[in-house]
């Protein structure tokens, strides 16, 4: 029996575990590149880091972007420093490239940095008070509001 890989499909969402969005979001995935590869980790049960691998990239070569829930990054090709230069082996790829992430209802981007090659893109979850569960207490004594 073989089991069904679940890693892709936490790839795309970042802050919820709802399956249709999962599985809607790996079918949409037009480009089917991995190209930067990324890593999504969590840091306590309201912190969340995307990690990208931006190597020979600079900050003024990415762009950050969240619109409707959506954080897409954006690495920009840069034109050829060194004009006199022959690669005899070019394995260090800088192609443009486009990423993109559903971010779950309240889910922030606090900051990014980028250090030793790697983007990293801190989010937390910032949930407002009237989106919060309320514990409604339970009165014996009393007769029920709706009764007249």
């Amino acid at each position: 029996m073989s089991s069904f890989p679940m890693a892709p499909l936490f790839r795309q969402s970042v802050g919820f575990d709802r399956f249709n969005d999962l599985f809607e979001s790996a079918l949409r995935n037009d480009t089917g590149s991995s190209y930067p590869p990324y890593n999504i980790e969590k840091h306590g049960d309201d912190q969340y880091r995307i990690v990208v691998a931006a190597a020979g990239f600079q900050e003024s070569d990415l762009d950050l972007q969240v619109e409707r829930s959506v954080l897409t990054i954006t690495g920009g090709r840069r034109e050829n420093e060194a004009e006199n230069v022959t690669y005899l082996h070019q394995g260090i790829a800088q192609r443009a490239f486009k990423l993109s992430f559903r971010l779950a209802d309240h889910i922030e981007v606090k900051g990014a940095a980028l250090n030793s090659g790697l983007l990293h893109i801190d989010l937390v979850r910032v949930v407002p008070e009237e989106a919060k569960p309320k514990r409604i207490p339970i009165n014996a004594d009393q007769r029920p509001a709706l009764e007249g």
